[in-house]
């Protein structure tokens, strides 16, 4: 199953559910799904600047090249370069966080 994740709500989430949860699975390769996106809102973007803890393991996960100014595999948008990021390899789920 190929699932994408919207980071959307503000505070812990992205901290603690990506951070404690989601990349360990990814790193240990036992998340179970395969993840082909993920979407930040506002202030969980900063997770994609150089140097987050967060943003470099997810850096270390992503396949795409991107802006200089952003770990490997970010790149900044809104929904239209979500759907065109996805359209090549749509998700059977996409889950809010």
């Amino acid at each position: 199953m190929k699932i994408a994740y919207i980071f959307s709500s503000q505070g812990h989430t992205v901290s603690f559910k990506l951070g404690q949860m989601i990349l360990p699975q990814l790193e240990a390769d036992a998340h179970g799904v395969d993840v082909v996106g993920m979407f930040f809102f506002e202030d969980n973007n900063y997770v994609l600047v150089k140097g987050n803890p967060l943003g470099e393991r997810l850096a270390k996960l992503a396949r795409r090249e991107i802006d200089d100014n952003l770990v490997d595999g970010a790149v900044i948008g809104c929904f239209p370069n979500l759907y065109e990021a996805l359209s090549g390899n749509m998700p059977d789920q996409v889950i809010t966080l």
